[in-house]
């Protein structure tokens, strides 16, 4: 199959970003003065949708909008991507929204409120157009469950931190998690499971047992918004061509990095070219 070729679900949130950059993140309690307020699209599904699509592949983003601005923000982006939109629903609540402090140093902290995150429908959707279907947690636990269910090859990225029941987890073809989420979560249940570590790179385990650890190239961060769930659509893209753990995770491991080096999480995801001129014999 040609790579360009493989298709991607992929089921979850999208947001309207609301930034201000600031020196150092505010401590519980603190008021601090931060600089200019952007406003971008993103949420984690929408992100790992426009980040797959940018690094070649064919792409159906399954979740809901508001019927307002912000919603016409993502549907502008979805375009600009080459995001196929055949599945993305309109809700009556507002288009969901991330409140997000970048600190100078590309660290940051996130509040996020759904809206119409809530009200992902899985009804129609043609499972088998898809090689993989992703799906996180930012969006109503069943029917990440029932997307698991439905999907020939499903990979969950469980973030924000939150319960994952051994339901979900034995759906699972692939687990992507931080080293924080990692913590709650029985890495055992699951075939093949990914721990990113931010600039320390990211391993995979095989039921728990680790299988091949990949350092992360040595970059100037911008803004590390999105790096995550560009690694999340990078690694999807590559299990779904069929490529071994080790492939995939050093695919990954580049292409999130890449992304730390543009503002935003949709702004300038890194494309297959750009991973590939960084890539390694590994």
């Amino acid at each position: 199959m040609p790579e360009q070729f493989a298709s991607i679900g992929v089921v979850g949130s999208a947001n309207a970003d609301v930034i201000v950059r600031c020196h150092t993140l505010p401590r519980p309690g603190e008021t601090i003065l931060g600089g200019e307020l952007l406003l971008v699209p993103g949420g984690k599904g929408a992100n790992q949708a426009c980040a797959a699509a940018a690094l070649g592949g064919s792409v159906e983003f399954i979740g809901a909008i508001g019927e307002d601005g912000n919603g016409e923000l993502l549907r502008d982006s979805f375009s600009k991507h080459r995001v196929g939109t055949r599945f993305l629903r309109n809700s009556h609540q507002p288009t969901g929204t991330a409140l997000i402090a970048v600190e100078d140093s590309g660290e940051n902290l996130i509040v996020v409120a759904p809206g119409a995150n809530s009200d992902v429908s899985l009804v129609d959707v043609d499972w088998s157009k898809f090689d993989v279907v992703i799906s996180q947690m930012e969006i109503k636990p069943e029917v990440v469950l029932e997307a698991a269910r439905s999907a020939e090859k499903f990979i969950l990225n469980a973030a924000p931190i939150s319960e994952v029941s051994d339901e979900l987890l034995d759906e699972c073809d692939v687990l992507i998690v931080n080293e924080t989420e990692a913590q709650s979560i029985n890495l055992n249940r699951v075939p093949f499971s990914v721990v990113t570590y931010g600039k320390n790179g990211a391993a995979c385990f095989e039921f728990g047992t680790e299988l091949v650890r990949a350092a992360a190239p040595r970059v100037e961060v911008v803004d590390s918004v999105g790096a995550g769930d560009t690694f999340v659509a990078a690694y999807a893209l590559r299990f779904a061509l069929g490529e071994s753990p080790t492939q995939c995770l050093h695919y990954a491991v580049i292409a999130g990095a890449l992304a730390t080096l543009n503002p935003g999480a949709q702004g300038a995801p890194p494309t297959h070219e750009e991973v590939l001129s960084w890539l390694q014999p590994a």
